[in-house]
């Protein structure tokens, strides 16, 4: 006989509490699923088919390029001479988190990116935040890079044949254009490269790449013969600040070493190859930036690089007193950005491919093209997005705006892998990050530091940014999250095997 008295609890087997709204923005997705779930789309499934060489290449192509070519002309008037340890600054905070991003790489292979170790490490609310920031880091700066881009087919134009894009048509509103359509067509081919494969686009991006480190070894070896002593003098005339303000600003330079990491589901091998591509890529590129930035500065006065975002062709042609080697410059210029809106493009349609995989974007983004292997409509969608963005902003802006981004997404990579070490120690990683947990925090550190450096107007831009991803993820990702769906209480286990 039952007791009468004893509490209902006590005669039936109670459900489980589904969990409360904190919980389900904590909740974290196991990594066993993230990488099960590598590749699969809706429809198909992606395409394993990048070696070490290509994933290299794509981290190559996606950093080298207008950082040098281009925003060096933004950030010389910032720091004078003193540009160069502005890049290794840059350089060196990006180590810290490259160190971090090559470990999380190797363990999770996936193609999120740093918005899929977030996952596994701090939860959804966290994810969302950085993925929404990776969608700023690399959206905006396609455009950004795309702006550039018609800088230098100008030049290239007028030592060509003699003409020039309009104004009305060459540069956005605000810098004396109406639209900026070489910006546009840029963006349009590297999506034509896209929507063909990944192994196509990465073939085309590492000849483009090839041609870009030729030509910056080109300059040097060129402009070396105008170095003058006296460019150097002064060489910090606006103090440590104007060091810092340049080099937060060039730290978008240095935002492509990541990329290879969004094609962790589509390499071969992907825990041994991706750490060692994000490591190889990042000391190719910084030991140029820097070079080249010492040759830059010596060659050219620091007061006369605001009047052009093309500077080192004009650099080129003051040296050698000819215009066929500054014409040469902007033809490989022309290539070299070419290859970076190409595989920045690559990696913000992989990050929102796995963000809709996961339910926090609309699924048209995690849909496969049967048979080309890649998501045809996240291309489309994203690169038109990127396009029009591109004709219609200046570059500054873009530049900045993509700078918080990418150092608030790489300052959470850094406390993601200290996380995961501590929630999950027994997991097999290919690379480890040395003096853990003490370069983590370093990175961590270098990062809020060199975002404290950036304009008010920036942090306003990431703060309406930020609420605007909010809204969307409440209203649309909180509630459709796959891990909502399927299993809520499970999927917030921290350890879950």
């Amino acid at each position: 006989m039952l007791d009468q008295g004893a509490p209902p609890q006590d005669r039936t087997q109670a459900a489980p509490p589904s969990p409360g709204p904190a919980a389900r923005l904590m909740r974290r997705k196991p990594v066993e699923r993230l990488v099960a779930e590598g590749g699969h789309g809706e429809g198909g499934s992606l395409r394993r088919t990048l070696g070490l060489w290509q994933l290299t290449m794509i981290s190559i192509g996606a950093t080298l390029g207008t950082g040098i070519f281009v925003v060096l002309g933004e950030a010389v008037p910032k720091a004078g001479p003193a540009v160069t340890l502005s890049f290794v600054i840059a350089g060196l905070t990006a180590l810290f988190s490259a160190l971090s991003y090559a470990e999380l790489a190797g363990t999770i292979p996936v193609a999120g990116s740093s918005y899929s170790y977030a996952y596994a490490t701090m939860g959804e609310l966290v994810a969302w935040v950085c993925g929404w920031c990776l969608v700023l880091e690399y959206g905006v700066s396609v455009a950004a890079v795309a702006v550039g881009w018609g800088e230098y087919l100008n030049e290239l134009l007028d030592g060509t044949i003699g003409v020039t894009i309009p104004d009305a048509l060459s540069a956005p509103p605000g810098d004396g254009g109406v639209f900026n359509l070489p910006a546009l067509i840029v963006v349009l081919l590297a999506m034509a490269f896209l929507l063909g494969g990944a192994r196509e686009s990465a073939r085309a991006n590492t000849v483009m790449v090839v041609v870009k480190i030729a030509a910056l070894v080109m300059f040097c070896a060129i402009g070396v013969q105008g170095l003058r002593s006296g460019n150097y003098e002064n060489f910090m005339p606006l103090g440590m600040a104007g060091v810092s303000a340049a080099g937060a600003t060039l730290f978008f330079s240095y935002i492509g070493f990541d990329a290879a990491s969004t094609a962790g589901e589509e390499a071969r091998n992907a825990q041994r190859d991706l750490p060692r591509a994000i490591m190889l890529s990042l000391v190719i590129v910084t030991a140029l930036y820097v070079l080249v930035a010492a040759v830059a500065v010596g060659a050219k006065p620091w007061q006369r690089f605001g009047d052009s975002e093309a500077a080192l062709a004009q650099i080129m042609r003051e040296v050698t007193g000819q215009s066929f080697w500054g014409t040469l410059l902007a033809f490989c210029a022309v290539i070299a950005i070419a290859s970076v809106v190409l595989t920045v493009l690559y990696g913000q349609t992989r990050i929102l491919f796995a963000m809709s995989r996961d339910g926090l974007v609309p699924k048209v983004f995690s849909k496969v093209h049967p048979k080309t292997g890649t998501p045809r409509a996240n291309t489309l969608i994203v690169s038109l997005f990127c396009g029009v963005l591109a004709a219609a902003i200046p570059l500054g802006q873009l530049a900045d705006a993509t700078s918080i981004g990418t150092l608030f997404a790489f300052a959470l990579v850094n406390v993601a892998v200290v996380v995961l070490r501590r929630s999950r120690p027994e997991m097999p990683r290919t690379f480890r990050v040395p003096l853990s947990p003490v370069l983590p925090a370093l990175g961590f550190a270098f990062c809020v530091w060199m975002m404290g450096s950036l304009s008010a107007v920036t942090w306003v831009v990431f703060g309406v940014w930020m609420a605007v991803g909010l809204v969307f993820y409440f209203g649309y990702g909180y509630r459709r999250s796959r891990l909502a769906v399927t299993a809520p209480s499970a999927a917030s286990a921290p350890s879950e095997k």
